[in-house]
């Protein structure tokens, strides 16, 4: 449920942020009670099937209204009039900085002789892209996010094939609007062409570097950027040293604007390999597959795979074939290969067949290098690395140094080499080089971080949910826990689109571990971890079975006496989000705090806004009867009662979110504290510059997660150190 750079603030948001307070705003006190700033409430109803829904917050949809930045204003002084009177919030910072001021590493990679990686020092917002010739030998600034001008934050690095040029992504502000300058490598200048209007798929340079393929929106209309729906995606082809508007379109389906489509390169420069999703591509797990001959006299594209029946990722190519990993006759995934020449679906060729664990479905989990395919499988929700040759001979499994998660072993079909990185809970992300021959893995590049890893403990736990499944979830605290029910714990899921919740390490999470909390990662229906059967049975009507998942995690963790109702706390992102507000508003008692982050909130308008209508595969549609009654049933917007008490509550948005609109945040946050009956707080913190991702900077990180964990200290009643 990715990025252009705006080079001003959209006109609504800007005046969002900067609007003069027109309401007055009491805080009585860090705990309550509060003054809410009341919002204009409308007749708005509509009728679905036959039934009527009373929607009186529609006006705060409307970004640009003199009443909902007046509303937004106030409620931004409530909120940081709140968060400054809390004592552990500067300590928290500090400790938090200190967390993340350690040197980190991406994972090389590598084109036209050069290697190119990114490392920050600690001190840096943005990670700095270096390159150099040889491992051993000092390495050069290709690029440094930091000095650019006008600012912006950097979304992707793409190299041309002889390592000269460099394209690389900006959204100022955290948009998901991405433009994507070029930069000559050798003079460190960039050339006057920037293709524009992107957002989530990186371009590609031509084999010779002279032009570039890229996915591209038509320009939004001026202060619509954030509700603007994605429609009208197609390829286009720029040659470099021509203006924008001389760009040929290559792939279009005028009659289909919803769909999207992600270009891939073969190595040799000869195929254009598209493959096409109905709203953004891999949201819904189903792809349709396009060729495109471009050595033909008049390339034209070829549907290869057409009907959205399964999932196509494109793999890569070598030995005059086509590899991809789908889901088609396989739910957990399995590696076919096909012949450009000859597409036609009776030549397909299985190579992997789909095994007993689910091959990860939303990254780069098959990479084709070295004449080798390195296939990431999830074992128990932590990653199993296997090498199999071009022909699916199992050659060896690669050793990680325990369950966890790893990403990277990208390359070209004649490399030598590949890097990869490995992480979890406790462990920041440690870059490994691997040897293709040798099948040996040695350490690259370890960060130190200012705290001591042998003083937490991992553990992986099963529940079962209300229906009886399995559900595993992973455990992180201080060694020495004593399960007393008096542990402040923080439980943390997803539970959507296909995507794992795999254990990845996040700095801030430590200052809540030596603080004495646990936190709990809940692997539940409706994410990737055991494949697409996994994923399906929590989807559309459905949908239910994702909340009583989370549900049950919170009741097996008072139930053996880890935590309490008074010591639990939940947090989610995006659809993790929608899992906080539904569960906050099914179970208000069972939690004591609740962190929803850029969340879809309103299921009965969500396709409606930005990228939305894209993911009706997972939601289904408010236009179908029985989409309808399954989404009015868990919207939490819709689920709101008044008299009852809620959890303390922070909602967080972006300001420059165009994937979930602030709209959502923003109408869940009316409706709660108009109905709240208790004493704990209900607040809204938008966000400033940011987009669907949050925390762009390292900076922002910083204030962010001081701000939700010393809310959570606060409500949780947990001391400071």
């Amino acid at each position: 449920m990715k990025r252009r750079g705006l080079r001003a603030r959209p006109r609504a948001i800007a005046a969002l942020t900067g609007a003069v307070a027109l309401l007055g705003v009491i805080v009585l006190g860090a705990a309550g009670p509060f003054e809410y700033p009341p919002a204009a409430r409308g007749p708005a109803v509509d009728d679905y099937h036959g039934i009527r829904v009373a929607d009186p917050y529609r006006g705060l949809e409307d970004l640009d209204s003199p009443q909902t930045r007046a509303w937004v204003e106030a409620e931004a002084q409530l909120t940081e009039r709140y968060l400054a009177s809390l004592a552990q919030r500067e300590r928290l910072r500090n400790r938090i900085a200190a967390l993340y001021d350690y040197e980190r590493f991406g994972i090389p990679f590598r084109e036209g002789g050069r290697y190119f990686y990114t490392a920050n020092t600690g001190h840096e917002d943005q990670s700095v892209l270096y390159t150099l010739r040889t491992l051993g030998e000092r390495a050069a600034v290709a690029l440094d996010p930091n000095t650019l001008a006008p600012a912006g934050i950097v979304t992707g690095y793409v190299p041309s094939r002889d390592g000269r040029l460099l394209a690389y992504g900006v959204s100022v502000g955290g948009s998901d609007w991405t433009e994507w300058r070029i930069r000559d490598l050798a003079t460190r200048t960039d050339l006057p062409d920037v293709l524009r209007f992107t957002k989530y798929y990186p371009p590609l340079f031509t084999h010779d570097g002279r032009g570039l393929y890229y996915s591209a929106f038509p320009a939004p209309r001026a202060g619509a950027e954030l509700s603007t729906p994605d429609v009208d995606d197609a390829i286009w082809y720029h040659a470099l040293g021509t203006p924008a508007a001389a760009d040929r379109r290559v792939l279009y389906e005028s009659a289909h604007r919803d769909w999207q489509y992600a270009p891939h390169l073969t190595t040799d420069g000869r195929w254009l390999v598209v493959t096409a999703g109905e709203g953004e591509v891999g949201d819904k797990g189903r792809e349709d597959i396009y060729l495109v001959d471009l050595h033909a006299p008049t390339p034209q594209a070829l549907g290869v795979a057409r009907g959205f029946e399964a999932a196509f990722d494109y793999v890569g190519a070598d030995a005059g074939r086509l590899y991809f990993l789908t889901t088609l006759d396989a739910p957990n995934g399995r590696v076919i290969a096909i012949d450009p020449e000859n597409p036609a679906r009776s030549n397909w060729r299985s190579v992997i067949a789909e095994g007993a664990d689910a091959i990860d479905l939303t990254g780069r989990s098959v990479t084709l290098v070295g004449h080798q395919l390195i296939v990431r499988s999830l074992h128990s929700a932590h990653s199993l690395i296997a090498v199999f040759d071009l022909d699916g001979r199992p050659l060896r499994e690669i050793a990680l140094p325990g369950p966890g998660t790893a990403a990277g072993f990208d390359g070209e079909p004649d490399d030598r080499e590949t890097f990869y990185s490995f992480t979890d809970l406790i462990t920041p992300p440690t870059i490994y080089r691997y040897d293709l021959e040798t099948g040996r893995s040695t350490l690259w590049r370890a960060p130190w971080v200012a705290f001591r890893p042998a003083q937490f403990e991992e553990q992986q736990v099963f529940y079962p949910s209300k229906d009886g499944t399995r559900i595993p979830m992973l455990l992180a605290y201080r060694k020495g826990l004593k399960l007393d029910g008096s542990n402040p714990t923080l439980l943390y899921g997803y539970g959507g689109f296909g995507i794992p919740n795999l254990p990845t390490f996040n700095p801030a999470r430590i200052a809540w571990l030596e603080m004495g909390g646990v936190f709990a990662n809940a692997n539940i229906r409706g994410g990737g971890e055991f494949g697409e059967a996994w994923h399906r049975q929590a989807i559309r009507t459905h949908k239910q079975l994702v909340f009583d998942d989370f549900i049950a995690a919170a009741e097996w963790l008072i139930a053996k006496h880890y935590t309490s109702s008074t010591k639990l706390a939940i947090y989610g992102r995006s659809n993790g989000g929608l899992l906080v507000g539904a569960c906050l508003t099914q179970r208000p008692d069972l939690y004591a705090a609740a962190v929803p982050q850029v969340g879809v909130l309103d299921m009965l308008r969500f396709d409606k806004f930005g990228q939305g209508a894209g993911w009706e595969g997972d939601y289904g549609s408010p236009d179908d009867p029985a989409d309808f009654r399954a989404l009015y049933a868990y919207s939490p917007l819709h689920n709101v009662h008044p008299g009852t008490r809620y959890p303390a509550t922070l909602i967080i948005t972006g300001d420059h979110d165009t994937r979930v609109m602030p709209m959502h945040s923003f109408k869940f946050t009316a409706a709660l504290q108009a109905a709240q009956a208790g004493p704990a707080p209900l607040l809204l913190e938008v966000e400033r510059d940011s987009g669907h991702g949050g925390a762009e900077t390292v900076t922002h990180a910083i204030a962010l997660n001081a701000d939700i964990y010393s809310f959570l200290s606060q409500n949780l009643n947990m001391k400071v150190e």
